[in-house]
């Protein structure tokens, strides 16, 4: 029996982001599996800019280039995508969608947010056409959790959505145990951008600072360009808050093994279920996160951690005051949050729910 050819099609690492860390994840996992031959093209776009769907010359050449590519198409059975949430997102995967359709290949999209749906509902006339021509070419799509399924029942089939949650590597968990809750460690740590809720995150930091509240917070991740100089002003403004840049492996272990509350109070229109709330839940932290995408799928407030109003550096301020009052909370929340990760969000049952989709029997259209 010959071996199935899958080519994944997305952006891999670098830069980091809860896409890129999945599809290298994927691709580890399909290299590991018997009977399967994997190959790539990475859409890694190499600058990181907070003008995510935007469209650009530059960008339009650094895509021509990756569509070069197209003509791997022919020696795969499977072509997996996870491509963006915006008409540039799709239309730059067109040539890959369009020959995988005429060459009868199965076609996965794997949507890692809450933004296509929205995006079909705001395009007009041609675009809206084009759009939805080539994401109905699709033979399959994969959510990140129930709540999402709607991006894509406007052009597949529900039978043909499937829900596949996101992970946290074995790493983080493994041989750690947290034994110190009894101090406010706060850990930011995702891509710095303005939609992220990094600028209303700084202000109630120096909110607690002003009302001398103790506390310790690392901030990681990629600073958007456009932000620089304001958040290192904000960040250097601050006597208890430090910049500890882009972490990765053990790194990034000790800084959420460091820490007993992941903060992200995001607003981003591109968010589905961010990889780094589960990393936290892994490493037994408090979860403050906003009522977003598809984030209340898996944080339930009181029980994994607590929801603030987007764009509110007074309900970030209130939260951080309350568990500061509320310290015995901190410990009972952050165990909680391990054992309900083991459950449901492990690298092993990842890799169970993907290798279904893939070996779920297609239905070529």
């Amino acid at each position: 029996m010959s071996a199935k050819k899958i080519l994944l099609i997305g952006p891999f690492p670098d830069p980091i982001s809860g896409v890129s860390i999945s599809n290298k994840v994927v691709k580890e996992i399909l290299e590991n599996e018997k009977g399967i031959k994997v190959s790539i093209v990475n859409t890694s776009y190499p600058f990181f800019k907070d003008s995510i769907g935007s469209f650009s010359i530059k960008k339009a050449l650094f895509f021509l280039k990756v569509n070069f590519n197209v003509l791997k198409t022919f020696n795969n059975d499977i072509i997996y995508t996870t491509p963006g949430q915006t008409f540039f997102g799709i239309i730059k995967y067109a040539p890959f969608i369009l020959l995988g359709s005429i060459l009868k290949k199965e076609l996965i999209i794997h949507v890692h947010g809450n933004h296509l749906g929205k995006q079909f509902e705001e395009l007009k006339g041609i675009k809206k056409r084009i759009f939805c021509f080539l994401v109905s070419k699709f033979t399959k799509g994969i959510v990140l959790s129930q709540s999402l399924i709607g991006n894509l029942t406007a052009f597949l089939e529900v039978s043909k959505i499937f829900v596949v949650n996101n992970f946290a590597e074995d790493y983080l968990y493994e041989n750690s145990k947290k034994e110190d809750f009894d101090k406010i460690r706060i850990v930011f740590l995702s891509n710095l951008m303005e939609e992220k809720g990094i600028l209303f995150l700084l202000d109630a930091l120096k909110k607690l600072e002003e009302k001398n509240i103790v506390y310790e917070a690392k901030i990681a991740g990629n600073i958007d360009d456009s932000l620089k100089d304001e958040i290192k002003s904000k960040i250097d403004s601050l006597n208890s808050t430090s910049y500890v840049g882009v972490l990765r492996g053990n790194g990034k272990k000790e800084l959420l093994n460091w820490s007993t509350i992941f903060i992200l109070p995001t607003f981003y229109k591109m968010e589905g279920q961010p990889i780094a709330i589960l990393e936290a839940l892994a490493t037994e932290n408090v979860i403050i996160a906003t009522n977003h995408a598809g984030i209340p799928d898996i944080i339930k407030p009181e029980i994994n951690g607590f929801f603030v109003t987007p764009k509110s550096e007074k309900s970030i301020f209130e939260c951080f005051l309350y568990l500061s009052n509320n310290k015995e909370k901190i410990e009972l929340i952050a165990k909680n949050n391990k054992e309900y990760f083991l459950n449901n969000f492990t690298l092993e049952k990842f890799k169970s729910e993907i290798l279904k989709v893939l070996h779920d029997n297609p239905t070529v259209r």
